[in-house]
């Protein structure tokens, strides 16, 4: 992948590719999530994120909003456990105008309190809209379960009793706190020229501080698997097992991410879709996902389905994982499964917006990008041999953590 790289001299990392295109994907990527909140801090990198569009030094709600939209940009944001995110895309020629504005927001932001006042009502109604959504909430919940006291696990959105102290002061103090230049990426996916882009980013990437000390997370520790049933009165029952799992570091993570696809990815063929959904009929959506943290990792299995049927799919996913751990996948199976997870990465990265994401998250933890032929390379390496022994770490069966709705 071509790419090019620079620092500012406040500690800012530029990272720009590229395309032949007359849109420009950029953004900023913070090295700060919900993680990183103190106790009684429980929220407020979400609730900042939304704050960023509500006033900054020079600017209104209403401009921000406009700044882009008038001339056929979107601006958007998201929160992580690890990261905060804001980006754009817009007309090549309105770059200049994006680079201002999200310099603007992530740098300059005020937080003026009768905009708090109004954002957290929204907020709080997000939270809501969770609880009423039993299939979403049983993911927070689990991972609250699998990270048990450790600040990685808690809700995004946070809790509405602390959200609702939140004050124009707090969000200063965190943002001082926690935005800090040298964990910053700034990704750049465009037709532009590289050394205008510095001059841009040296002008409108200003910010009051800079500093080279690194943040210190706390590693989860003490992993005590547990199992969990919640009265939800809900018509189906929504089921959840998991393991913690291998981190963003960890050599064993691309053979962790190629057995999650077989074992439950997006494709239909998936093991667990084919034995629950296709061959049983029992469910509608069944899926495992594998999140990799900077230190930590979590590996989950979810589905939903009609009471009666609950004991029949769970010893099914429990089957599939069984014959993973003590059956060796056949090398022809293998090479299929191989070229269709390589074959997703290849489409995702065509889609610009998640290639530019990708292109900033990838640099700010690697502090390099690999090219499609590398990681096509890490793949074929990966052996059946090396499947079965994942298998047997993670799906382990006396490690595995259960809640269900009921």
């Amino acid at each position: 992948m071509t790419y090019q790289t620079h620092k500012l001299s406040n500690g800012i990392s530029l990272i720009y590719k590229p395309e032949n295109s007359t849109v420009t994907y950029c953004g900023m990527v913070v090295n700060t999530g919900s993680r990183d909140e103190s106790e009684n801090e429980e929220g407020m990198a979400h609730f900042v994120e939304h704050m960023l569009f509500k006033g900054t030094e020079k600017r209104r709600s209403g401009h921000i909003i406009n700044r882009l939209e008038n001339v056929g940009g979107e601006l958007n944001a998201f929160t992580s456990k690890e990261e905060t995110v804001v980006y754009a895309v817009v007309l090549n020629e309105y770059f200049e105008r994006a680079l201002e504005l999200i310099g603007d927001i992530v740098l300059n932001s005020t937080f003026p309190q009768k905009e708090i006042d109004k954002e957290i009502v929204i907020i709080l109604d997000e939270i809501q809209s969770y609880n009423d959504s039993p299939s979403e909430l049983i993911f927070d919940d689990f991972e609250e379960m699998l990270f048990d006291s450790h600040s990685i696990g808690h809700n995004i959105l946070g809790r509405p009793e602390l959200l609702e102290k939140f004050s124009t002061q707090d969000a200063l103090e965190f943002v001082s706190k926690q935005y800090r230049p040298d964990e910053m990426v700034f990704f750049v996916v465009g037709d532009l020229n590289f050394n205008q882009l510095i001059r841009h980013a040296e002008k409108y990437l200003l910010t009051k501080t800079s500093s080279d000390t690194k943040r210190e997370r706390i590693t989860p520790t003490d992993y005590k698997p547990q199992r969990r049933e919640v009265v939800k009165n809900t018509h189906q029952v929504h089921f959840m097992l998991g393991n913690r799992a291998y981190d963003l570091y960890h050599p064993s993570r691309m053979g962790m991410y190629l057995l999650n696809n077989i074992l439950g990815g997006p494709g239909m063929n998936s093991l667990l879709n084919l034995s629950l959904r296709e061959r049983n009929g029992l469910v509608y959506n069944v899926e495992s996902s594998y999140q990799p943290f900077t230190d930590t990792g979590m590996w989950s299995v979810y589905f939903g389905c009609d009471a009666e049927n609950a004991k029949r799919c769970e010893q099914l996913v429990y089957n599939e994982l069984q014959k993973l751990r003590e059956q060796k996948i056949n090398e022809s199976a293998l090479k299929k499964y191989k070229l269709q997870l390589m074959g997703q990465m290849a489409i995702a990265n065509e889609q610009k917006e998640n290639l530019a994401l990708s292109l900033g998250k990838s640099y700010l933890r690697y502090g390099k990008i690999d090219d499609m032929s590398l990681i096509r390379e890490h793949i074929e390496n990966v052996t059946a041999e090396k499947l079965q022994e994942i298998a047997n770490e993670v799906f382990n069966v006396e490690q595995l953590s259960i809640l269900k709705y009921i």
